[in-house]
């Protein structure tokens, strides 16, 4: 098997559910609805469930509005949703995907209560963005149908899926999951299970190394923004993506990376841990790098 794009068609899996009804999950809940799966959503906090619907009604109409699906296209994902307070939802579900924090002891609760309610064809996919999927995989009684499915953010707009194999997962688990991601509409790429696959190994240390020249006071968050947007050709700087994965999110890969490869170039810069302590996540709270309580987000630093 290369490590490049992987290809696939069609695909059996016609019912998913999503565990969680955040960011990721409701993007993830939105393609499967467009490409004419049945969807249903759970999440721990009833908040969270009673905003998804609304949210992903809501980003549809954007898709309608900029002329990238039609109306009729909105309508029929909409009446292919629905949300329910817990698994029992999942019994006939083909896969389910965890799309909670990026907590390995949040997703092992998660299986434990999931497993017993799925029938034994069920594959479950991961969305974690770092953890070992060999390591989630024995937490379930199904390793074999087992794998890591990372979703890029937005889900609607990035056509990128990490598909990872633990080491135990068979090669059918592994095709439909590739399968479905075509189905998606997304590019599937393989990749090895090592801490933070492709994309978050290379992504997370330079963000990381951002924060320390902040740190160090080699340029002020707006100078490195814009010196890497204009310099290195990135459409956000590293501080401004920072805030829009989320702090605890980057603290969280930085941490699996350091403590999996036991390479001290992984360390989390000391003022990443600050913000988080803080809880200055970014956007999602108001305050990261930069203060969104404005018309326009200024740097904190």
């Amino acid at each position: 098997m290369s490590d490049g794009a992987l290809s696939g068609v069609g695909g059996g899996i016609n019912r998913v559910g999503i565990i969680g009804a955040g960011q990721m999950g409701r993007g993830i809940a939105h393609v499967c609805a467009l490409a004419g799966i049945e969807v249903i959503v759970t999440d721990a906090s009833p908040q969270a469930l009673a905003a998804a619907r609304s949210g992903i009604e809501a980003a549809l109409n954007r898709q309608v509005a900029r002329g990238r699906i039609h109306e009729g296209d909105k309508m029929a994902a909409l009446d292919l949703m629905s949300f329910a307070p817990d698994y029992t939802a999942f019994a006939e579900c083909d896969m389910a995907i965890e799309a909670a924090t990026e907590k390995e002891d949040v997703k092992r609760a998660i299986f434990r209560t999931l497993v017993p309610v799925l029938k034994p064809s069920a594959i479950i996919a991961s969305n974690t963005s770092s953890i070992s999927i060999t390591r989630l995989a024995a937490a379930t009684d199904r390793p074999g149908r087992f794998i890591g499915m990372h979703f890029m953010n937005p889900v609607p707009v990035m056509t990128l899926v990490e598909v990872i194999r633990g080491i135990a997962t068979d090669d059918a688990t592994f095709t439909a999951t590739r399968d479905l991601a075509v189905r998606l509409g997304k590019t599937p790429v393989l990749a090895e299970d090592f801490p933070a696959f492709i994309v978050n190994r290379i992504l997370l240390p330079m963000i990381n190394e951002a924060v320390y020249t902040l740190y160090e006071g080699v340029g002020s968050v707006e100078a490195i923004d814009v010196a890497m947007k204009l310099g290195a050709n990135h459409p956000m700087g590293p501080l401004e993506l920072a805030d829009f994965i989320g702090l605890d999110t980057c603290l969280s890969i930085m941490q699996v990376l350091y403590e999996g490869l036991a390479d001290s170039k992984y360390r989390p810069c000391p003022l990443l841990v600050k913000y988080v302590e803080a809880g200055w996540l970014g956007r999602k709270t108001g305050r990261g790098f930069y203060d969104y309580s404005g018309d326009k987000p200024v740097p904190t630093r």
